[in-house]
């Protein structure tokens, strides 16, 4: 008879999750779980490389709300690496690599993530097989497990939506 392994056990989230990106001033966005994605995936635009004292950075905006624009948060941060991504559509891209922070419910790890004009894309986060490995179970019938912004946040946000239509 085979031996059985033990696998420790890990928390379980959804398909879709709202998570965190601390070290980015995002408390608050909707991040598509993809099993079928290598790579982690962040919604920028104005991308901007640039070195200070040696260090290859990057400054970028996000807009943390799906389908909003109403409110963005400008960040920079180091690029550790550019890789070649292929999107979905076939369409492979350079796209800056940074190592973020990043939470879901209660657990906060650090995660590679590309940085791409995700404008066209459904979620402005994808979180890959690598930025989830050996830490969480994936549910694909259930959404936010981890959690959902206050109500008073969702609700502040779409009235800042509104005014700006």
């Amino acid at each position: 008879m085979p031996s059985q392994k033990t696998v420790p056990s890990r928390p379980v989230i959804g398909w879709r999750e709202w998570v965190g990106l601390p070290t980015l001033q995002t408390e608050w966005i909707k991040a598509k779980i993809d099993t079928g994605a290598r790579s982690s995936s962040l919604h920028a635009f104005g991308i901007q490389s640039f070195t200070r004292e040696g260090v290859e950075l990057v400054r970028f905006s996000v807009h943390p709300w799906q389908r909003s624009e109403s409110s963005s948060v400008d960040v920079e941060a180091e690029v550790i690496d550019w890789r070649s991504i292929r999107s979905s559509s076939g369409q492979s891209e350079d796209r800056p690599v940074i190592l973020t922070d990043l939470r879901i419910g209660g657990d906060v790890h650090p995660i590679e993530v590309t940085l791409a004009n995700r404008d066209e894309m459904g979620f402005r986060m994808l979180i890959g097989r690598e930025g989830m490995r050996r830490r969480f179970v994936v549910d694909p019938a259930r959404s936010y497990l981890a959690g959902k912004p206050p109500r008073e946040i969702v609700v502040a946000n779409r009235r800042r939506e509104d005014t700006a239509s």
